[in-house]
Protein backbone atom coordinates (compact mmCIF):
# COMPACT_ATOMS: atom_id res chain seq x y z
CA UNK A 1 0.00 0.00 0.00
CA UNK A 2 1.36 3.98 -0.90
CA UNK A 3 1.43 5.66 2.28
CA UNK A 4 -0.03 9.02 1.86
CA UNK A 5 1.11 12.09 3.52
CA UNK A 6 -0.66 15.17 4.50
CA UNK A 7 1.11 18.38 2.96
CA UNK A 8 1.82 20.02 6.68
CA UNK A 9 4.22 16.87 6.71
CA UNK A 10 1.91 15.08 9.48
CA UNK A 11 1.03 11.23 9.32
CA UNK A 12 -2.47 10.27 8.62
CA UNK A 13 -5.01 9.93 11.37
CA UNK A 14 -3.99 6.79 13.23
CA UNK A 15 -0.45 6.52 11.95
CA UNK A 16 2.79 6.75 14.31
CA UNK A 17 4.87 9.72 14.13
CA UNK A 18 7.84 9.53 11.86
CA UNK A 19 10.89 9.51 14.27
CA UNK A 20 12.04 12.61 11.72
CA UNK A 21 9.49 14.45 13.00
CA UNK A 22 9.47 18.41 13.89
CA UNK A 23 10.09 19.75 17.56
CA UNK A 24 7.23 20.31 19.20
CA UNK A 25 7.71 24.43 18.40
CA UNK A 26 8.01 23.73 14.64
CA UNK A 27 4.45 20.81 14.29
CA UNK A 28 2.14 22.74 16.90
CA UNK A 29 -0.18 20.00 15.61
CA UNK A 30 0.92 16.39 16.28
CA UNK A 31 -0.93 14.36 19.00
CA UNK A 32 -0.36 13.50 21.63
CA UNK A 33 2.22 16.78 22.28
CA UNK A 34 5.51 15.62 23.62
CA UNK A 35 6.33 16.69 27.30
CA UNK A 36 7.58 20.50 27.38
CA UNK A 37 11.36 20.89 27.63
CA UNK A 38 12.39 21.62 31.10
CA UNK A 39 16.22 22.02 31.51
CA UNK A 40 18.03 20.39 34.43
CA UNK A 41 18.16 22.00 37.32
CA UNK A 42 22.09 23.24 37.85
CA UNK A 43 23.18 23.53 41.87
CA UNK A 44 23.43 27.34 42.56
CA UNK A 45 27.55 28.07 42.41
CA UNK A 46 28.75 27.82 46.62
CA UNK A 47 30.50 30.91 47.07
CA UNK A 48 34.57 30.84 47.76
CA UNK A 49 35.53 30.74 50.94
CA UNK A 50 37.47 33.62 52.28
CA UNK A 51 41.47 32.92 53.40
CA UNK A 52 41.95 34.49 56.87
CA UNK A 53 45.22 36.86 56.03
CA UNK A 54 46.98 39.04 58.48
CA UNK A 55 47.61 38.65 62.21
CA UNK A 56 43.85 37.32 62.42
CA UNK A 57 44.75 34.32 60.33
CA UNK A 58 48.19 33.40 61.68
CA UNK A 59 46.97 33.45 65.31
CA UNK A 60 43.81 31.28 63.95
CA UNK A 61 46.17 28.97 62.50
CA UNK A 62 48.63 29.02 65.54
CA UNK A 63 45.65 28.21 67.84
CA UNK A 64 44.15 25.01 65.68
CA UNK A 65 47.86 23.77 65.86
CA UNK A 66 48.53 24.46 69.72
CA UNK A 67 45.49 22.66 70.28
CA UNK A 68 46.65 19.70 68.21
CA UNK A 69 49.68 19.06 70.53
CA UNK A 70 47.53 19.67 74.13
CA UNK A 71 49.78 21.71 76.84
CA UNK A 72 51.82 24.30 74.47
CA UNK A 73 48.12 26.39 73.53
CA UNK A 74 49.12 28.98 76.54
CA UNK A 75 53.23 28.87 75.90
CA UNK A 76 52.34 29.60 71.78
CA UNK A 77 50.12 31.90 72.37
CA UNK A 78 52.68 34.24 74.63
CA UNK A 79 55.20 34.01 72.29
CA UNK A 80 53.19 35.43 69.27
CA UNK A 81 51.20 38.07 71.28
CA UNK A 82 53.84 39.60 73.66
CA UNK A 83 51.16 38.48 76.66
CA UNK A 84 52.31 38.35 80.37
CA UNK A 85 50.47 35.34 81.24
CA UNK A 86 52.01 32.64 82.59
CA UNK A 87 53.05 29.79 80.18
CA UNK A 88 52.10 26.94 81.38
CA UNK A 89 51.19 23.38 80.19
CA UNK A 90 48.77 20.77 81.37
CA UNK A 91 50.93 17.96 79.22
CA UNK A 92 55.04 17.75 78.62
CA UNK A 93 55.80 20.67 75.80
CA UNK A 94 58.70 20.38 74.27
CA UNK A 95 60.99 23.80 74.69
CA UNK A 96 64.04 22.09 74.30
CA UNK A 97 66.30 22.63 70.89
CA UNK A 98 65.13 19.86 68.61
CA UNK A 99 69.12 19.13 68.02
CA UNK A 100 69.61 18.78 72.23
CA UNK A 101 66.43 17.28 72.68
CA UNK A 102 66.97 15.10 76.15
CA UNK A 103 69.89 16.59 76.72
CA UNK A 104 71.42 18.57 80.02
CA UNK A 105 72.98 21.00 77.66
CA UNK A 106 69.77 21.52 75.78
CA UNK A 107 67.73 21.80 78.91
CA UNK A 108 70.39 24.65 80.34
CA UNK A 109 70.53 26.57 77.35
CA UNK A 110 66.46 26.63 77.17
CA UNK A 111 65.15 27.25 80.64
CA UNK A 112 69.00 29.20 82.12
CA UNK A 113 68.04 32.42 80.75
CA UNK A 114 64.74 32.39 83.10
CA UNK A 115 66.14 31.28 86.72
CA UNK A 116 67.52 34.25 88.63
CA UNK A 117 69.48 35.05 91.40
CA UNK A 118 67.68 36.87 94.93
CA UNK A 119 69.57 38.54 97.34
CA UNK A 120 67.35 39.67 100.22
CA UNK A 121 69.12 42.17 103.00
CA UNK A 122 67.46 41.45 106.61
CA UNK A 123 67.75 43.37 109.49
CA UNK A 124 70.73 41.72 110.46
CA UNK A 125 72.15 40.27 107.86
CA UNK A 126 71.10 38.79 104.36
CA UNK A 127 69.54 35.72 102.45
CA UNK A 128 70.89 34.19 99.60
CA UNK A 129 68.27 32.31 96.68
CA UNK A 130 67.02 31.35 93.59
CA UNK A 131 64.23 32.39 91.55
CA UNK A 132 62.11 31.42 88.25
CA UNK A 133 60.56 33.96 85.90
CA UNK A 134 56.84 33.43 85.14
CA UNK A 135 55.72 36.32 83.10
CA UNK A 136 58.34 38.33 80.63
CA UNK A 137 57.54 41.19 83.08
CA UNK A 138 58.95 40.07 85.97
CA UNK A 139 56.55 38.09 88.18
CA UNK A 140 59.11 35.51 89.75
CA UNK A 141 58.55 32.40 91.86
CA UNK A 142 60.40 31.54 94.74
CA UNK A 143 60.76 29.95 98.47
CA UNK A 144 58.99 32.13 101.36
CA UNK A 145 62.11 31.26 103.57
CA UNK A 146 64.17 33.28 100.82
CA UNK A 147 62.45 36.43 101.18
CA UNK A 148 60.97 36.33 104.73
CA UNK A 149 61.65 39.16 107.09
CA UNK A 150 63.57 40.73 104.04
CA UNK A 151 63.62 45.27 104.26
CA UNK A 152 64.60 44.56 100.46
CA UNK A 153 64.98 42.28 97.67
CA UNK A 154 67.53 42.53 94.84
CA UNK A 155 67.63 40.31 91.95
CA UNK A 156 70.38 39.26 88.93
CA UNK A 157 69.07 38.34 85.72
CA UNK A 158 71.23 35.36 83.63
CA UNK A 159 72.69 38.11 81.60
CA UNK A 160 73.83 39.88 84.38
CA UNK A 161 71.40 42.75 84.89
CA UNK A 162 70.04 43.97 88.44
CA UNK A 163 66.81 44.90 89.66
CA UNK A 164 64.43 45.57 92.43
CA UNK A 165 62.30 43.65 93.57
CA UNK A 166 59.41 43.50 95.89
CA UNK A 167 57.17 41.36 97.81
CA UNK A 168 53.68 40.24 96.30
CA UNK A 169 52.61 37.55 98.06
CA UNK A 170 53.53 34.86 100.13
CA UNK A 171 52.36 31.91 101.70
CA UNK A 172 54.02 30.26 104.09
CA UNK A 173 52.91 27.07 104.80
CA UNK A 174 53.73 26.13 101.57
CA UNK A 175 57.10 27.96 101.37
CA UNK A 176 55.70 30.32 98.66
CA UNK A 177 56.53 33.49 97.46
CA UNK A 178 55.58 35.43 94.74
CA UNK A 179 57.75 38.64 93.82
CA UNK A 180 57.80 41.57 91.07
CA UNK A 181 60.66 43.37 89.55
CA UNK A 182 60.36 46.57 89.05
CA UNK A 183 60.76 48.26 85.77
CA UNK A 184 61.43 45.04 83.84
CA UNK A 185 60.05 44.00 80.76
CA UNK A 186 60.86 41.07 77.66
CA UNK A 187 62.41 38.79 80.11
CA UNK A 188 61.95 34.82 79.34
CA UNK A 189 59.27 33.52 81.10
CA UNK A 190 59.97 29.88 81.86
CA UNK A 191 57.27 27.12 81.16
CA UNK A 192 55.79 25.89 84.28
CA UNK A 193 55.08 22.08 83.68
CA UNK A 194 52.78 18.86 84.87
CA UNK A 195 54.15 16.97 87.99
CA UNK A 196 51.39 14.62 87.63
CA UNK A 197 53.45 13.24 85.42
CA UNK A 198 56.42 12.74 87.13
CA UNK A 199 57.24 9.21 87.36
CA UNK A 200 60.31 7.68 89.68
CA UNK A 201 63.58 7.70 88.14
CA UNK A 202 62.99 10.47 85.38
CA UNK A 203 66.10 12.42 84.24
CA UNK A 204 65.77 15.92 85.57
CA UNK A 205 67.59 18.95 85.96
CA UNK A 206 68.31 21.66 88.27
CA UNK A 207 69.68 25.10 88.15
CA UNK A 208 70.17 28.15 90.84
CA UNK A 209 73.08 29.93 92.58
CA UNK A 210 74.29 28.34 95.63
CA UNK A 211 76.39 30.31 97.24
CA UNK A 212 76.24 33.16 94.63
CA UNK A 213 76.92 30.89 91.79
CA UNK A 214 74.39 32.17 89.15
CA UNK A 215 73.33 29.63 86.51
CA UNK A 216 74.56 26.58 88.04
CA UNK A 217 73.29 23.68 85.93
CA UNK A 218 73.16 20.23 87.73
CA UNK A 219 71.29 16.83 87.19
CA UNK A 220 70.09 13.26 88.64
CA UNK A 221 66.74 11.70 88.79
CA UNK A 222 63.92 11.65 90.63
CA UNK A 223 64.25 9.42 93.92
CA UNK A 224 60.61 9.26 95.19
CA UNK A 225 57.83 11.13 94.94
CA UNK A 226 54.87 12.43 97.96
CA UNK A 227 57.28 12.92 100.36
CA UNK A 228 56.63 14.89 103.87
CA UNK A 229 58.87 17.62 103.94
CA UNK A 230 58.55 19.81 107.32
CA UNK A 231 59.49 23.69 107.13
CA UNK A 232 59.16 26.26 109.89
CA UNK A 233 56.66 28.82 109.37
CA UNK A 234 57.75 31.31 111.84
CA UNK A 235 59.02 34.20 110.79
CA UNK A 236 61.42 35.00 113.98
CA UNK A 237 62.91 31.24 113.62
CA UNK A 238 63.52 31.69 109.46
CA UNK A 239 65.64 35.05 110.37
CA UNK A 240 67.45 33.53 113.31
CA UNK A 241 68.06 30.75 110.96
CA UNK A 242 69.03 33.01 107.80
CA UNK A 243 71.37 34.91 109.85
CA UNK A 244 73.01 31.94 111.41
CA UNK A 245 73.58 30.22 108.70
CA UNK A 246 75.51 33.32 107.21
CA UNK A 247 72.66 33.91 104.63
CA UNK A 248 74.03 30.53 102.71
CA UNK A 249 70.26 29.86 102.60
CA UNK A 250 71.00 26.51 104.78
CA UNK A 251 67.36 26.18 105.34
CA UNK A 252 66.54 23.61 108.49
CA UNK A 253 63.46 21.03 107.53
CA UNK A 254 62.30 17.61 108.83
CA UNK A 255 62.11 14.76 107.12
CA UNK A 256 61.22 11.07 108.35
CA UNK A 257 61.14 11.95 111.68
CA UNK A 258 64.65 13.45 111.64
CA UNK A 259 65.43 17.15 111.53
CA UNK A 260 68.12 18.26 108.91
CA UNK A 261 70.21 21.58 109.00
CA UNK A 262 68.95 23.00 111.98
CA UNK A 263 65.81 23.48 114.27
CA UNK A 264 62.75 24.04 112.47
CA UNK A 265 60.84 25.60 115.98
CA UNK A 266 57.60 24.81 117.31
CA UNK A 267 55.63 26.89 114.69
CA UNK A 268 55.92 23.76 111.39
CA UNK A 269 54.12 23.28 108.03
CA UNK A 270 54.18 19.67 105.99
CA UNK A 271 53.90 19.25 102.53
CA UNK A 272 54.59 16.86 100.02
CA UNK A 273 57.72 16.96 98.20
CA UNK A 274 59.63 15.56 95.09
CA UNK A 275 63.07 14.05 95.93
CA UNK A 276 65.90 13.90 93.92
CA UNK A 277 69.17 13.12 93.60
CA UNK A 278 70.14 16.13 91.47
CA UNK A 279 73.03 18.57 93.41
CA UNK A 280 71.57 20.81 95.59
CA UNK A 281 73.35 23.50 97.71
CA UNK A 282 72.83 26.31 99.86
CA UNK A 283 71.86 28.72 97.05
CA UNK A 284 69.40 26.68 95.27
CA UNK A 285 66.47 27.32 97.66
CA UNK A 286 63.77 28.96 94.97
CA UNK A 287 65.26 27.53 92.01
CA UNK A 288 64.01 25.39 89.12
CA UNK A 289 63.76 21.54 89.16
CA UNK A 290 62.95 20.92 85.21
CA UNK A 291 61.94 17.70 83.07
CA UNK A 292 64.51 17.14 80.12
CA UNK A 293 61.95 18.89 77.99
CA UNK A 294 62.31 22.01 79.10
CA UNK A 295 59.40 22.11 81.49
CA UNK A 296 59.63 23.29 85.04
CA UNK A 297 58.26 20.22 87.34
CA UNK A 298 59.24 22.09 91.09
CA UNK A 299 60.63 24.69 93.23
CA UNK A 300 63.45 23.19 94.75
CA UNK A 301 63.17 24.43 98.60
CA UNK A 302 64.89 21.99 100.76
CA UNK A 303 68.77 20.03 100.91
CA UNK A 304 70.19 17.70 103.67
CA UNK A 305 73.95 19.42 103.78
CA UNK A 306 76.56 17.00 105.04
CA UNK A 307 76.86 19.41 108.68
CA UNK A 308 74.03 19.37 110.49
CA UNK A 309 75.83 21.96 112.36
CA UNK A 310 74.47 25.84 111.26
CA UNK A 311 77.42 27.70 113.15
CA UNK A 312 79.90 25.91 110.80
CA UNK A 313 80.77 27.48 107.58
CA UNK A 314 78.49 26.84 104.54
CA UNK A 315 81.53 25.83 103.00
CA UNK A 316 81.60 22.33 104.44
CA UNK A 317 77.48 22.09 103.55
CA UNK A 318 77.82 20.33 100.47
CA UNK A 319 75.21 18.24 98.45
CA UNK A 320 74.82 14.84 99.53
CA UNK A 321 72.11 14.08 97.05
CA UNK A 322 69.21 14.79 99.27
CA UNK A 323 66.82 17.25 97.96
CA UNK A 324 63.03 18.26 98.09
CA UNK A 325 61.24 20.38 95.70
CA UNK A 326 57.86 21.41 96.08
CA UNK A 327 55.39 20.43 92.71
CA UNK A 328 54.58 22.48 90.42
CA UNK A 329 50.90 21.92 90.27
CA UNK A 330 50.99 22.87 94.18
CA UNK A 331 52.75 25.88 93.01
CA UNK A 332 49.95 26.41 89.86
CA UNK A 333 47.34 26.00 92.61
CA UNK A 334 48.80 28.68 94.67
CA UNK A 335 49.44 31.36 92.52
CA UNK A 336 46.01 33.45 92.28
CA UNK A 337 46.51 33.51 96.13
CA UNK A 338 50.08 34.51 96.01
CA UNK A 339 49.08 37.53 93.33
CA UNK A 340 46.67 38.10 95.83
CA UNK A 341 48.99 38.97 98.68
CA UNK A 342 49.08 35.81 99.82
CA UNK A 343 47.73 33.47 102.90
CA UNK A 344 49.88 32.73 105.95
CA UNK A 345 47.14 30.94 107.73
Amino acid sequence: MTESFRRDGEYPQGQQQSPYSESPQQNPGAWPPPPAYEPTPQPEPQPRKKRLRGPVGLLAAVAVAAAAVGGGTAYAFQELTGSTTTASSSTSTNVVPSSKKGTVSGVAEAVSPSIVEINATLSNGSSTGSGVVITSDGEILTNNHVISGATSVKVKTSDGTSYTAEVVGTDAKKDLALIKLKNASGLKAATLGNSDNVGVGDEVVAIGSPEGLTGTVTSGIVSALNRDVTVSTDEGQQEQQQQQGGGSGQWPFEFGGQEFNGDTGSSTTTYKAIQTDASLNPGNSGGALIDMNGNIIGINSAMYSASSDSSSSSSSAGSVGLGFAIPINTVKADLDTLRAGGSDS
